[in-house]
């Protein structure tokens, strides 16, 4: 009785925690929150200074004793209290405050595909002292799935590919369960680092991540193919549905510019200078991470069961997360496996949607929940 009281007037959540950004789903109202996963703290103090939004801008541009950090690495708590302070500022925002009872929310929560208990555990820890009643996981490339309306539960194969800010997680569905999956930490950071690296070894040049991943979304690419040829043309029919996400990612840049200035502090002489870089030098930087996530999908469709990579072959390789706006990694991998491979609609927000839509049907879908063993204390 009181769970049905609590479940009418509790703010249910979905919280898509990731490394770069985190997302909120509130149960009846949709995504109400997209912010960066970063806290900025006054180390003097300890105190938290700003989260989110506010917290980035101040990423490279603060004094010695305030430090803008990320509380996630590869998609898994690095930092538990300020990963705690985060949630907390997540939820507090969405909560209503009703005047007689104002219950904590239930949270259901997406984590990267192989993550140990003991990750699990921290980041259930850290959603309940943040302040949730319940709280649930769901594997990103489940919610990523459900998120693009697959047919999970369904008896056949879905191939998804989510690329992330720290992780690529790769996965095989059927049945309302991930069959085989991999997780590759290779993903849009370690595209950034690889564009920070190029700038070092080729121009000296010390460029900031901010740059980096400007660069990366104007000009960055996985593969050019040739003027006029099919496999383009039909990528950017089949990402026709990423145009609203593109163009707030990039600030709406042409993807015919060819090159852009490269902005930040010569090693040598330790002056600012600015170098103009073109499309094919930052293709080659990001190469080798690229290659890595490739060869990963083809492992996993190697290993895949026959029936359902027959499943695959007809219904193609979908891809969500942020990393799938790299123009050109959709060609790439459908050329590598020849097979059909589309950018979903809104890849940003799949996880957070699909973690939603097993929110508001949680009795339903209630089998693609993660289920975590209860940790013996150390002797």
């Amino acid at each position: 009785m009181f769970n049905k009281l609590f479940s009418r007037f509790s703010e249910d959540i979905a919280i898509d925690l990731g490394t770069a950004n985190s997302r909120v789903y509130v149960r009846n109202k949709g995504i109400v929150i997209m912010e960066p996963s970063v806290v900025a703290i006054n180390q003097k103090t300890g105190q938290v200074l700003a989260i989110g939004n506010e917290a980035k801008k101040m990423v490279g541009r603060t004094p010695a004793h305030i430090v803008a950090t990320r509380p996630l690495v590869s998609g898994v708590v690095s930092d538990f209290e300020v990963t705690e302070q985060m949630l907390k500022y997540f939820i507090e925002k969405v909560r209503k405050k009703h005047l007689i009872i104002n219950p904590a929310p239930r949270v259901i929560m997406g984590i990267p595909c192989g993550v140990t208990e003991v990750e699990k555990k921290a980041v259930k820890d850290a959603a309940r002292s943040a302040g949730a009643r319940d709280v649930f996981i769901i594997e990103e490339p489940m919610a990523a799935a459900i998120g693009a309306r697959l047919p999970t539960q369904e008896a056949g194969g879905n191939f998804i590919v989510d690329i992330g800010g720290g992780t690529t997680d790769i996965a095989v569905i059927s049945l309302g369960g991930i069959v085989i999956s991999k997780t590759l930490k290779v993903a849009g950071d370690r595209l950034n680092q690889d564009i920070i690296q190029f700038a070092q070894d080729e121009y000296k040049l010390l460029i900031g991540e901010r740059t980096a991943e400007a660069i990366k979304i104007n000009i960055g690419s996985a593969y050019y193919a040739s003027s006029g040829s099919k496999p383009q043309r039909a990528a950017a029919t089949k990402s026709k549905g990423s145009k609203k996400e593109v163009s707030q990612t990039n600030g709406g840049a042409d993807n015919s510019k060819k090159e852009m200035p490269m902005r930040g502090r010569n090693l040598v002489t330790g002056l600012p200078e600015e170098i103009m870089v073109g499309k094919q030098e930052i293709k080659s930087a990001m190469e080798k991470s690229i290659r890595l996530i490739v060869e990963e999908v083809k492992k996993t469709i190697e290993e895949a069961p026959p029936e359902l990579l027959a499943d695959v072959m007809t219904r193609g390789v979908q891809m969500a997360g942020g990393g799938s706006l790299l123009r050109g990694i959709d060609v790439l991998i459908q050329k590598e496996t020849k097979i059909p491979t589309t950018v979903i609609e809104d890849p940003l927000t799949a996880v957070v949607r699909g973690a939603g839509m097993v929110l508001e049907n949680l009795d339903e879908l209630q089998d693609v929940l993660v289920e975590t063993k209860e940790l013996e204390p150390p002797r």
